[in-house]
């Protein structure tokens, strides 16, 4: 069992690892996969690859932003429009532009290495999964990812979402709540505390069934 908390240097050592997991796996993909359904409810493989490209935002970029926020009325709309509206670009200028960020230890205006975590796994899973590929979910990256989800409650809303259930990860020193317990993986836990409940087939405990009766929430 791999316990400790991950560090600043070590955690994007590991973000840097899944920006070119994620690389190599999206130059392999073909025209079909690209359009295929992600995780996310609503949102084609190429529109999640297109919103972990924007990574490159910069502070310059902020007033398209504010633009965005006020037109579609709230951040999840917002983020999904410039998703959309980034995915008409070519597929290797998104390759690109995430190869790019290889290295780059700076996380978007306002945001923490935390977030990238969040962003990093939780997106390559969101490709990978339906596509039936494999992309290794470190477990200390995974645990920082999921701490950030559970204490910020602007981003998934998970610790009220998920009131009454206890979350055990089974490969690294890892809980969350209190109630019904949920156990398994900290990467699929972190798939669930995110809204992704195709993690429910890795995780076992007297909570799962009421998870899978539909008190889990949908993807974003």
């Amino acid at each position: 069992m791999d316990d400790g908390p991950i560090g600043h240097d070590e955690a994007w050592t590991e973000i840097d690892a899944q920006r070119q997991d994620l690389v190599r796996l999206l130059e392999s993909l073909s025209a079909e996969e690209w359009q295929r359904p992600s995780l996310c409810r609503g949102w084609t493989v190429r529109d999640v690859a297109a919103h972990v490209a924007l990574q490159n935002t910069r502070w310059s970029q902020l007033p398209r932003t504010i633009v965005d926020l006020v037109r579609h009325g709230g951040m999840n709309p917002a983020i999904r429009a410039a998703a959309c509206r980034h995915a008409g670009r070519p597929v290797d200028e998104l390759v690109g532009e995430i190869r790019d960020r290889i290295g780059v230890w700076r996380a978007l205006p306002t945001l923490t290495y935390h977030e990238a975590a969040i962003d990093y796994v939780v997106h390559g899973q969101d490709i990978a999964v339906p596509l039936g590929r494999e992309l290794p979910m470190p477990t200390r990256l995974s645990a920082l990812a999921a701490d950030r989800v559970w204490a910020r409650g602007a981003m998934f809303h998970a610790s009220r979402t998920f009131a009454g259930y206890r979350f055990v990860a089974d490969d690294i020193e890892w809980t969350a709540g209190r109630g019904q317990e949920v156990r398994g993986p900290i990467g699929a836990l972190l798939l669930l505390l995110t809204g992704r409940a195709v993690a429910l087939t890795q995780v076992t405990g007297p909570g799962v069934s009421a998870l899978r009766s539909g008190q889990a929430p949908s993807a974003r």
